[in-house]
């Protein structure tokens, strides 16, 4: 049975041209202010390449005209001077056209890795609320897919619609001059043209936004597999997720398809009402010249200048789906970048001495539910004191809310009811990287980084020395066996780590912990993937670690947790015990001792 698809929360509306929605390609000119003076420089190259170019047709006319000897004015020319005026003409127009594209290409590459970086930024810095709302892949198709439609617009389309403007413009001045009457019956056909080209870009753009839609899922279902491959292999569903893949992609093809047809005859009828209506005036001005009043050179640079205002018109079909595309890739980078990010904007940060921890936390009536599922109560009403130096010990069934506690200290989330206090200030008024910054997390799940064991052991702190970092993965006795690697520390861990075991993986997360000597530690099943030897050695190392400092461990083996300051049993968001073991222990029909002796039964 295929899984459910969640409902797809960065869905925009649909993007119609309106004043509104212009307004959101100013967030595409914001970028573009560092390199202003490139862009206007761009700009200039844009309207002496399109003033060079149109020209040419003129050129061409005073060359027919001068073979024909019609040409009596002072600013006559021999046709081979004329000839050679042209090729000059061609040159510079070839060096104008150069410099244009160069220039906006500088221009929209920087302005789009500055956006991607601000992006990127921003995702980096969302609360975890957002990301319980947001699947990754959709987050990935925001700074790869649109991003790259938006970098579309600013190197190509944006120089494409000025370009075609000024041609459009300067092309119709110039065959009105040559004749009024020709001009006025080419563009008696316009309006037709544009109702016709106003319906179809409304499906136009129905079809676009599905399509893109569909794409981004299909990038989910990719990078959904990718990082959940070692459940698909032992689940063995290479071919159920190759099924799921191809059936996106079947529909992401079946609408591009759909999507063509409704293009290929909006681009089709332009091309044929503008090069009929070509065709119309021509066999119009044939006439006005067996009359004697038109020139064959004046017919001709009509022709030209006509094909070239023709060719613009039926271009802007093209530019007009373009246009869309961007206006909605525009809106979804927008809503993004309109999203409120956590207070960590300031990089590399000393802790500062007024926020300097000592280790006290005191949580009190603690009442939590996440954003995502309001209904369920996680934590109900839980109070506790630890205070500086203390070993906390959380323990209880799956569901009671232990690792919600982890979250709440991080302030990954805040709590609906109640206060959490750091040395008797509460956690809000203290910045979230200066707190942050004095605790470490070891947590269930490990995720490592891609790159070299160095790397991400260093990442508990990103300035330590190589000794350093030895010396931390000795403590978590994770020296030996990385020695053991040819690389050594140098060893690429594989995407997520997947070259190292459980258990190395564990190690290597705690030495990353070591390393940013913490004030406070929170331990969430830091011990669960490791077997008994193992176990014996890492537990050591954290009895080390844990001195002096506030630690909280939450723990599925009672046996880790004995020697702890207080131990916490928590069941359906309360507290229902706490003490110490040999308290605990003694507790007729407790939890804990129920949960010990059960234990010791499957040990």
């Amino acid at each position: 049975m295929a899984r459910p698809r969640s409902t797809n929360k960065e869905e925009s509306p649909k993007v119609k041209i309106t004043k509104e929605s212009l307004r959101e390609t100013l967030l595409i000119f914001r970028y573009l202010k560092p390199y202003k003076t490139t862009f206007i420089t761009g700009l200039i190259f844009i309207g002496l390449s399109s003033g060079t170019m149109m020209a040419f047709p003129y050129l061409l006319k005073r060359l027919i005209d001068s073979a024909h000897g019609d040409l009596t004015d002072k600013f006559a020319y021999s046709p081979g001077t004329t000839a050679l005026l042209m090729i000059v003409v061609l040159a510079v127009q070839m060096l104008f056209s150069f410099m244009r594209i160069y220039l906006f290409t500088y221009v929209g590459e920087n302005t789009v890795s500055d956006m991607r970086q601000d992006i990127y930024k921003r995702l980096i810095m969302m609360p975890m609320n957002f990301y319980g709302q947001h699947r990754v892949g959709e987050l990935s198709s925001r700074i790869t897919a649109d991003v790259a439609q938006i970098q579309e617009a600013v190197t190509g389309l944006l120089a494409e619609l000025l370009r075609g403007i000024l041609t459009l413009i300067i092309g119709i001045g110039l065959i009105l001059f040559i004749s009024p009457r020709m001009t006025g019956l080419m563009l008696s056909v316009v309006p037709v043209i544009v109702v016709i080209a106003l319906v179809f870009g409304k499906y136009i753009r129905k079809m676009s936004r599905k399509a893109q839609d569909q794409l981004a899922e299909s990038n989910t279902v990719v990078q959904e597999t990718l990082q959940g491959i070692t459940n698909v292999k032992a689940f063995s569903n290479e071919w159920f997720e190759v099924a799921r893949y191809k059936k996106n992609i079947s529909e992401v093809v079946e609408l591009a398809i759909k999507n063509s047809r409704y293009r290929g005859l909006f681009v089709s009828f332009m091309l044929f009402s503008v090069f009929g209506a070509i065709t119309l005036v021509v066999w119009y001005g044939a006439g006005l010249m067996q009359a004697g009043k038109l020139s064959f050179g004046d017919l001709t640079a009509f022709v030209v200048y006509t094909a070239f205002v023709g060719g613009t018109m039926a271009g802007f079909a093209e530019l007009f789906s373009q246009l869309q595309k961007t206006l909605g890739a525009t809106q979804r980078v927008r809503e993004l970048l309109k999203e409120e990010v956590e207070d960590v904007t300031v990089a590399n940060v000393a802790i500062e001495p007024e926020h300097k921890l000592k280790g006290n936390v005191t949580l009190e009536h603690i009442k939590f539910s996440y954003p995502s599922r309001r209904e369920v109560n996680v934590i109900k009403d839980l109070t506790l004191d630890a205070r500086s130096g203390q070993q906390i010990a959380i323990v209880g069934p799956s569901g009671a809310g232990k690792s919600t506690i982890v979250s709440l200290l991080l302030r990954f989330y805040a709590p609906d009811n109640g206060r959490i206090l750091f040395d008797g200030r509460d956690a809000a008024s203290i910045p979230l990287s200066q707190l942050r910054k004095q605790m470490a997390l070891v947590p269930q799940d490990i995720l490592l980084f891609g790159g070299t064991i160095l790397e991400n052991i260093a990442y508990g702190n990103p300035d330590a020395t190589q000794a350093e970092v030895e010396n931390a993965a000795r403590k978590a006795n994770a020296h030996d066996f990385i020695s053991r690697f040819p690389e050594g520390y140098q060893t690429v861990v594989g995407e997520r780590g997947i070259k190292l075991s459980g258990g190395q993986r564990q190690r290597i997360a705690i030495a990353r912990a070591i390393l940013k000597d913490p004030v406070i530690l929170l331990l969430d099943e830091a011990t669960s993937s490791l077997d008994s030897e193992s176990e014996a050695q890492v537990q050591d190392a954290l009895q080390n670690l844990m001195e002096n400092r506030t630690s909280f461990v939450i723990a599925h083996r009672l046996s880790t947790i004995r020697s702890a300051d207080q131990i916490l049993v928590l069941e359906d968001g309360v507290i229902k015990e706490a003490g110490t073991h040999a308290e605990l222990i003694g507790i007729e029909d407790g939890l804990y001792r129920s949960l010990n002796k059960l234990q010791l039964f499957e040990e």
